[in-house]
């Protein structure tokens, strides 16, 4: 008799365990935000969980049949649109360590460093990523979350660029993230990737005090221009301009809402911020980071911003 409860007993302890090992994996935390805030992986709908997953499958079996440099970025481009950046940065890192030349892997693993918040570590993988680059053949990179027209915009030079600019800037150095977003601007072929380039430069000669030569980089920037993507962008500049209501930027009509509004609500907040109105710059950064929506660039720049203002 105590035989058998004994084994019981061990029984439901290894139920438990196991449940435990679940709840654990599941809410595994992806990053500390600036302030020490766990981050854990954001919920999604059931339907956009089965999409990606499906997805993560395909791109593991085409690794496994051929652990090829691209299959190694797209295995670790599945897990991050999953949203666990832990293990994408584990599977490009051990690309580099197997494809050291891959300025491409560089590219993505510094990307996903951005998103944990390891913001050194990104800039040092970006400033690898930029002395090894193609400087003269433009590369499309395919994207992994195709947008309304399914046209591809953005290219790798691009992406490198735009990326080791924020790793630059979201440490404060303004300066040096001024000097990547006008090289930028060299593979800014379209006008998406023109807004975002512009947007960016913007806010850094902003932040070193040089409003006058801010606004010439916003002259290019029109009513006219056909933006797909970057909508968000686009409004922030032409609020800049004084050609859109600031009120405009929080309304919007965008299926991603909690994304739209952490980049506009930024750009927003930024707006005040130069302005000198401190309090009505943190309300609005507070409105970003009641969106919980994390991984968004605008939410990672609002996170810092805000925790310097506090502190």
């Amino acid at each position: 008799m105590k035989a058998r409860l004994l084994i019981i007993l061990c029984s439901i302890l290894f139920v438990f365990a196991c449940s435990g090992e679940k709840t654990e994996e599941k809410e595994e935390v992806q990053a500390y935000a600036v302030d020490g805030t766990p981050l854990h992986i954001p919920e999604r709908s059931d339907e956009a969980t089965t999409t990606l997953t499906s997805n993560l499958k395909e791109a593991q079996k085409n690794f496994d049949d051929d652990p090829s440099e691209m299959n190694t970025i797209w295995l670790g481009r599945r897990w991050a649109y999953l949203s666990n950046y832990n293990k994408a940065i584990e599977v490009f890192t051990e690309g580099i360590n197997k494809f050291p030349n891959s300025y491409k892997l560089y590219r993505h693993r510094g990307h996903r460093y951005i998103s944990t918040r390891q913001f050194s570590k990104a800039e040092s993988d970006y400033k690898k990523a930029f002395e090894m680059m193609d400087r003269e053949k433009i590369e499309v990179e395919p994207d992994g979350a195709p947008n309304s027209m399914n046209i591809p915009l953005s290219n790798t030079q691009f992406n490198i660029l735009y990326h080791y600019g924020l790793a630059l800037y979201l440490q404060g150095k303004f300066e040096e993230a001024t000097a990547i977003y006008k090289e930028c601007l060299k593979y800014s072929v379209n006008d998406d990737l023109l807004v975002a380039t512009t947007d960016w430069l913007y806010m850094s000669l902003m932040r070193e005090g040089k409003a006058q030569e801010a606004l010439t980089f916003l002259e290019p920037i029109h009513s006219e221009m056909t933006i797909i993507e970057n909508d968000s962008y686009y409004k922030r500049i032409m609020m800049y301009k004084g050609e859109l209501a600031k009120e405009e930027l929080l309304r919007t009509d965008q299926m991603d809402v909690a994304l739209s509004l952490a980049t506009q609500g930024y750009g927003m907040g930024n707006w005040y911020l130069y302005n000198g109105d401190i309090a009505k710059a943190k309300e609005i950064f507070q409105k970003v980071i009641d969106t919980g929506n994390w991984p968004a660039f605008g939410y990672v720049a609002t996170e810092v911003d805000l925790y310097r203002l506090k502190n």
